[in-house]
């Protein structure tokens, strides 16, 4: 049979080409997948004017209502009229709401930068329609009408008066807020005929729930003691009265004796409350299944034979708690915590109450881990479970109790930690990749030593095993264990002290995060040292190299990552705040604050990317030097018929690029925040340094001539006669000499050059063997 020869040049290549293929597939494969848009849903066929089609129906904006949101559910903007000199301009107010003149007060008064003037747009005969405009005097404050509400003739004035100067919530101080919200308490108490000021004191209290949470400071008594009192005036004017504003809605039933339950859901829109998603009914056998329904009561009563009539029962439902002021539950992140009540009238028997929670909150950011049904108990100031039990899951926030007063549901959450997938495909075959080949060349090192005769044995094994065991750390141990913690609600009903729960301690990710800290810095340590190690032999050709060289190297090569790891350890990390160094999502070091911004204090900063881009700056000016001066040079003095081919060059600047890392620099391009480019950058880090144990094994031990050598003889030894494999090598050797007290310690390039050229210890006139 004819025979065949094995060029090695087209061995490599044919051997890179798949390795390289089947990754840039794999890559490409997973991007689609990943990137692959789902079917669009028939939103735009069915809902007008921006509204959202889910669950089977139309989700409108505020300005629209309707079945395909195609109603107006606003006023047009509007200009008023006083006289050909005066006049106020007002923009666009959604129906039920109140808008505000763009005309200030002027800067001499007190109420500088107030709105002059408000009016209210109202649905008459199912058309919105502006209200007549009311004026406010600037040069009064609350604390004056506040005083002039006792015997007042004009209530309505005094209502649309504290309205307006508290259109502005972000100004208010804590003095404003007692103030305005005893003036509207004052008013539905005493004057709950007064239908425009009742509306107008709603509005004022909704207006008063957007204040600066830093403004309800319950050290303060009287203020204490005002939204106490104001809650439960709210609750009283419930049972007859009605008002919706964005922030609190107050809506009432009247029961037919017969009745046995009643009923009220609510549904905000864009965060806000709507009359049209305010609902009331009686005779409800259950709660409904609806996720989009945010907070739904049902009561259970029974009317005493003693009563006659029809019975009532009043609804008041608040957007946030910051009339609510907890002294042991403490919150930390921004959502919304509505509190629903109910009141009866006498000769209604409250037998239970259930209720249902759909609380919105950015599930992207926090998951729910736990919660509490609890009530206001006025007599401590503060939640309480009395009475309450919780019989829902994270999905569904049911609750049953037996009194009607305030209620809510306290929550916990956990931060929503993208916790890392499992290994993808291309990491997991360039990993397994390079670990192999990283065992091959560290075995190979060390037991051809004597037979290569030259020692560069040391520098190179060590940068193979600090890679080998982070590659393996990096498999086994870069997952998280917490991804998998996914527990149930707690049974127990007990009153929970913070909104948030910080993730369990897990020592072992800790460990983890320090091994791969370590191990990474040291596989860039020796990558320093290996340039630093190139440099002396080919550019400084310096010949004795110092004593206790290798000890020296690997002083440094163990022992500096090991000071910055131990510092940095000793700097962020303490009992309780693990994450001050480490990730959640996955055992590494941490980046990101709490805000999410990447920021300097954390140590994925200082102690790695400084750390690395330092180094990695040091190898470029290195490979660079080598490659223009030493592989790139055009050498006369060579002794060989034959020049370095392009081919040589090429493979001999690979090697050197990859026992340097310099491919580690397309991680620092990942930063680059542009998507497109950070995907290109991204597939290349993936593929470059998934695979970088097994680039150093193809280029320092499968084209060695010694390697082929034994390759040649385990063929023959499996018996091929028929397919003779012949591998063809030239060689240029360093010559080693040993003196008393110094070693000569010469580079052999024939571990990263196919056709070897090396200077010999007495001068610059290279050799062949």
């Amino acid at each position: 049979m004819p025979s065949i020869r094995w060029d090695r040049r087209a061995l490599i290549v044919i051997i890179f080409g798949i390795v390289t293929a089947v990754l840039w597939i794999l890559c490409i494969w997973q991007l689609v997948l990943r990137y692959k848009t789902e079917t669009s849903s028939p939103s735009s066929l069915i809902c007008g004017n921006k509204g959202e089609y889910k669950n089977g129906r139309c989700f409108c904006p505020e300005e629209w209502i309707g079945q395909r949101c195609e109603i107006v559910n606003f006023c047009e903007n509007s200009i008023y009229q006083v006289n050909s000199s005066v006049k106020f301009t007002f923009t666009r107010i959604i129906v039920d709401r109140y808008g505000y003149s763009e005309e200030k007060c002027n800067k001499s008064t007190v109420n500088a930068g107030t709105p002059r003037a408000s009016r209210k747009c109202s649905k008459i005969g199912g058309k919105p329609t502006l209200d007549d405009v009311k004026f406010v005097d600037c040069s009064m404050n609350l604390q004056i009408l506040q005083n002039q509400l006792s015997g007042s003739d004009n209530i309505s004035s005094i209502a649309s008066n504290t309205q307006i100067l508290t259109s502005e919530p972000e100004k208010l101080t804590t003095e404003n807020i007692s103030t305005a919200a005893d003036i509207a308490g004052q008013i539905l108490k005493n004057y709950s005929q007064e239908a425009t000021a009742t509306v107008a004191a709603v509005a004022t209290i909704s207006q008063l729930l957007d204040a600066r949470e830093s403004e309800f400071n319950f050290a303060d008594n009287n203020l204490t003691n005002i939204t106490a009192s104001l809650t439960q005036t709210l609750e009283k004017f419930s049972l007859n009265g009605s008002a919706v504003q964005p922030n609190i809605a107050v809506n009432h039933i009247s029961l037919k004796p017969t009745a046995t339950t009643a009923f009220f859901s609510a549904q905000t829109v864009s965060g806000s409350l709507q009359s049209e998603n305010i609902k009331v009914d009686e005779n409800v056998s259950d709660l409904k299944t609806d996720n989009d329904t945010e907070v739904q009561i049902l009561i259970n009563v029974t009317r005493k034979s003693s009563s006659s009539g029809d019975g009532s029962i009043g609804f008041v439902l608040y957007q946030n708690d910051k009339f609510f002021q907890s002294k042991n539950y403490k919150t930390h992140f921004n959502h919304a915590k509505q509190i629903i009540s109910g009141n009866v009238v006498d000769g209604t028997v409250v037998n239970d109450v259930k209720m249902v929670f759909n609380p919105k909150y950015d599930a992207s950011e926090m998951l729910l881990h736990d919660y509490a049904c609890v009530f206001w108990d006025y007599s401590a100031n503060d939640w309480s479970t009395t009475g309450c039990t919780k019989e829902g899951n994270k999905t569904e926030l049911r609750c049953r109790c037996n009194h009607t007063t305030g209620f809510a549901v306290l929550m916990s959450f956990k931060i929503n930690y993208k916790y890392a997938k499992p290994l993808e495909i291309v990491s997991n075959i360039g990993s397994g990749f390079s670990i192999a080949g990283l065992v091959i060349t560290i075995l190979f090192q060390i037991l051809t030593r004597k037979t290569r005769k030259f020692s560069v044995t040391w520098m190179l094994v060590s940068l193979c095993t600090s890679m080998l065991i982070f590659n393996i750390i990096f498999i086994f141990g870069i997952d998280n264990s917490n991804a998998k913690n996914n527990t149930a609600v707690s049974t127990n009903n007990t009153v929970l002290d913070s909104d948030r729960v910080d993730p369990p301690e897990n020592a072992l990710c800790t460990a983890v995060a320090v091994l791969l800290h370590y191990f990474l810095l040291a596989t860039f340590m020796w990558t320093a040292l290996n340039s630093a190690h190139l440099y002396l032999l080919l550019l400084k050709t310096l010949r004795p190299i110092p004593g206790h060289f290798t000890l020296i190297m690997s002083i440094i090569g163990w022992g500096v990552p090991a000071v910055v790891v131990a510092i940095t350890l000793g700097a962020t990390y303490r009992e309780g705040k693990q994450l001050n160094y480490r990730q959640e999502e996955f055992c590494w070091l941490a980046v990101l604050d709490d805000k999410g911004e990447v920021s300097i204090k954390k140590p994925m900063i200082g102690a790695f990317l400084l750390v690395v881009a330092v180094i990695l700056l040091f190898n470029i000016i290195i490979f660079v030097k080598i490659t223009v001066f030493v592989m790139w040079k055009k050498d006369t003095n060579l002794t060989s018929n034959k020049k370095k081919s392009f081919t040589t060059k090429i493979f001999g600047t690979l090697s050197i690029a990859v026992v340097l890392g310099i491919t580690w620099v397309l991680g620092y391009m990942m930063l680059i925040n542009q998507e497109a480019t950070n995907i290109v950058f991204s597939i290349l880090f993936c593929i470059f340094n998934a695979t970088q144990g097994l680039q150093i094994c193809i280029l320092y031990t499968f084209r060695s001539p010694i390697f082929k050598k034994k390759v040649t003889e385990l063929f023959s030894y499996v018996s091929l006669p028929d397919i003779p494999i012949s591998l063809h090598s030239k060689t240029y050797y360093l010559l080693k000499f040993r003196y008393k007290k110094h070693t000569y310690e010469n580079f052999k390039p024939s571990e990263t050059f196919s056709e070897e050229t090396s200077f010999s210890s007495n001068d610059q006139t290279p050799t062949k063997n």
